[in-house]
């Protein structure tokens, strides 16, 4: 149960997966633990190789998302050297990742990311940082929808039905029907098995990659397109998107140097593929009618479905933390997924555009969550903002840019979003 419990945690990021050397002992305790039985675990975790590879292995999943299908489109927004951007991003997730440790280092009662904002703000901290997670996480989940939907109507895009006198064709049809699928899964208390499935993230980011890019090489796509050099227009969009990627804090380097390695090259395959023309999510490009591009489609599928259940229990949580204590029934928890998941349906529905709104969180949500907030909480719990500094000012100056972006990149996404309405 406990290894269940923090697997959940682990995906819904309300714990970063902070290690360093220190503290690689407690590796052994994090969620690929709930992998695998007891036995298994006590064997597997015993030396410090092991606790290593635990470590690397629940980064890498972290940061082994769906912003590995849109940064194509986002190389092709800002421009060839946009992708200086991406590395700016990659370092500054890292060196946020740093100051929450030694955050958590403070003081040993910390023990998830609202703790730290209630250490540093108080109450109002912790509601911040639990806020926007928690809406980081509900539009994610939503992505999840419009992406399962953009992909099978991209499969089939002959499907439709009619639901109580309503006709519902195309991508709609696909969310509603991926959201019934999903429905049984939000009921479960135990999410062991989608914990199995989803921790596939790396596996399934690299089987993305060597399809793509055996479509470009043996599938007569090829890589002829050359791309601007910079779009000054879309370096806003472009930024949200590379943030969006970089929404968990890993602090191994390794995690953050194969994982950049990872979305540079998908980055510059898919620009060179497919030029200005990229979708917002690289798949939609792919010929359907090969079985690499297949292969690709069809693991793109898969991992969102397990995952879903896995991104909204923590609001199920503080939702049922609420009410629970008036409303102690399994009926009514199952009423307040169901009711979760229909208002996520509602807002794919209304909002189907996948990479506008994977901007929107990006630019909004990740970066204050993943640089501009653990700078504050930092400066505050470390007492460096009373100092005058070379640290106190390096970090004023990232939280300057990360509100600068913020700003600029959701006003942008929401300008994006309203003349698609």
């Amino acid at each position: 149960m406990e290894g269940e419990k923090q697997q959940q945690q682990y995906y819904s990021l309300t714990i970063p997966l902070l290690f360093s050397d220190e503290k690689e002992t407690k590796a052994e305790e994090q969620p690929i633990a709930a992998l695998t039985n007891t036995a298994t675990t006590a064997t597997t975790t015993t030396t410090g190789t092991s606790s290593f590879f635990n470590t690397c292995f629940n980064g890498l999943n972290a940061l082994s998302g769906v912003g590995i299908l849109s940064v194509p489109y986002a190389l092709a927004s800002g421009g060839w050297l946009s992708l200086l951007l991406l590395f700016t991003i990659a370092i500054s997730t890292f060196y946020t990742g740093l100051l929450i440790k030694k955050c958590m280092d403070a003081d040993p009662t910390i023990r998830s990311y609202p703790d730290i904002g209630d250490r540093a703000f108080g109450k109002k901290g912790r509601i911040i940082v639990s806020v926007v997670m928690n809406v980081e996480l509900y539009l994610v989940a939503t992505g999840f929808l419009i992406l399962e939907g953009d992909n099978l109507s991209n499969l089939l895009p002959e499907m439709d039905f009619d639901l109580y006198g309503i006709h519902v064709g195309g991508k709609k049809s696909f969310v509603v029907i991926v959201a019934a699928i999903i429905l049984p899964t939000i009921w479960l208390n135990n999410l062991s098995i989608l914990s199995y499935i989803s921790a596939s993230g790396v596996l399934a980011s690299v089987i993305i990659v060597g399809s793509i890019l055996w479509v470009g090489a043996f599938d007569g796509v090829g890589f002829q397109e050359k791309g601007k050099l910079v779009n000054w227009s879309g370096i806003p969009s472009a930024i949200s998107l590379y943030a969006f990627c970089y929404c968990a804090h890993p602090v191994l380097l390794l995690c953050f140097v194969f994982c950049t390695i990872t979305y540079s090259s998908m980055a510059v395959v898919g620009y060179l593929m497919f030029g200005s023309n990229v979708e917002s999510q690289i798949t939609l490009n792919l010929p359907t009618d090969k079985i690499s591009s297949r292969v690709a489609i069809c693991t793109t599928l898969v991992n969102p479905i397990a995952k879903y259940a896995l991104m909204v229990t923590p609001i199920v949580d503080t939702i049922e933390a609420r009410f629970l204590t008036f409303y102690n029934t399994r009926k009514f928890s199952i009423l307040i997924r169901t009711v979760l998941v229909i208002s996520t349906v509602l807002v794919a529905l209304a909002l189907p555009f996948f990479g506008y709104l994977m901007s929107l969180v990006g630019a909004f949500l990740s970066v204050t969550a993943s640089i501009t907030l653990p700078c504050l909480c930092y400066l505050k719990i470390s007492g460096a903002y009373r100092r005058l500094g070379f640290e106190s000012v390096f970090i004023g100056f990232i939280v300057f840019v990360g509100i600068l972006v913020a700003v600029i990149g959701t006003y942008t996404s929401l300008v994006d979003i309203s003349r698609q309405l």
